[in-house]
Formats: structure tokens, sequence, C-alpha cells
């Protein structure tokens, strides 16, 4: 049976291009929405022929309400949603650093910045606060002394990508994600 995602973004859209060439072979129908109509996300779903929709944010509730979806996932979507919203579905967000250091934007800047030797990846179910919800999966990240922050940054993105669309498909599947489900995805590089 087909599942429905619907991946929420207000921006580039790198989240949403892994995930699109990740389910691009299965049985997994997307739809892209955005609530920035000028967001490069729609630009990639447009070529990518997936379907995509402008949605104001107002409109959530009723476009929510009015279509049924098996999973919605936010990648880069810059509103936080209110509970007549998230009542209407299952949510999921990406977030690039260890939940819960470094809640909302500029989060890998921030942990780089701060000194931390140890940042990563955390997937969670999305509340109406901030990068609140139960964490699904994490993955770390170490950084060097003498780590670039554009090296930093890249490792952090490369394994957004790896990582999103796997736990996406064991949510799909209703299993549980294992670190062997990365680093099988991966193939032994997660940098690209």
């Amino acid at each position: 049976m087909t599942k429905h995602i619907a991946v929420m973004g207000s921006g580039n859209g790198s989240n949403f291009e892994a995930i699109v060439n990740y389910f691009r072979d299965k049985d997994v129908k997307i739809t892209c929405i955005s609530d920035n109509l000028n967001a490069y996300i729609l630009e990639r779903a447009k070529k990518s022929q997936v379907e995509y929709k402008y949605l104001p944010f107002e409109e959530n509730a009723a476009y929510f309400g009015a279509n049924n979806f098996d999973l919605i996932v936010l990648a880069g979507y810059m509103r936080i949603l209110p509970d007549e919203v998230l009542e209407l579905g299952k949510f999921v967000n990406i977030h690039p650093s260890l939940l819960p250091s470094f809640k909302g934007k500029d989060a890998i800047q921030r942990a780089f910045l701060a000194g931390v030797k140890v940042s990563g990846v955390t997937i969670h179910w999305v509340t109406n606060e901030l990068d609140g919800g139960k964490i699904i999966a994490q993955y770390p990240v170490l950084i060097g002394n003498s780590t670039h922050f554009d090296e930093f940054e890249n490792e952090i993105h490369n394994l957004e990508h790896a990582l999103y669309p796997i736990v996406i498909d064991k949510l799909l599947k209703d299993e549980v994600f294992d670190f062997g489900d990365l680093i099988g995805g991966c193939k032994g590089d997660c940098k690209g």
C-alpha cells in the first residue's frame, strides 16, 4: 500500500531533495509544502516532478484537516505549529544539534562557537514547543580542535541527508531505527 508523506519547508530544501532521492523507487508518494512562495524547496519539487503546494501558515489546519498523510515531515520549516494543526497528523522534525542543546535557529554555528567537541543531528516528534518533542533518533558528530566551521557544517548536513530519510522510512514501516540502519544507508561513507 502506498504511503503518503508531506514534506514542509520554508527555505532551501536540501533535506527535501535527500528524502525524494531516497524514496524515488519506493512505494511512497511525497507532497512538498511551503509557507514561503519564494522558497527554493518549491523549485526543487518542480525539478523533481514532485507534487508541491504553497500553503500560507494560516491555512495549515484546514489543509491537514482535509488531507490525510501517513507522516508530515518538517525540513527547514521555520514556524511553530499550534496544537490544532499537530492534532491532525504525525509530525516529525530534524534539528542540526544534539537536543536539548542548541534549540532554535543557527544551531550549527552556535554549537561551533561554543566550542563543544560533540554535536550532531536529532530527529524528534513535533510539539508546540520549539525543538521540544520526544527524541526519535540522534547521531553525533565529533568536532576536532583543528576542524574548520565549513567542514563541521558540511558534515552535519551530510549526516542529515543520510539519517532523515532512513528514520522516515522506519517510521512509515512502524519499525525502530537502529544505528546499523544508518551505517547500511551510508554504505560506510556518510560524507556524501
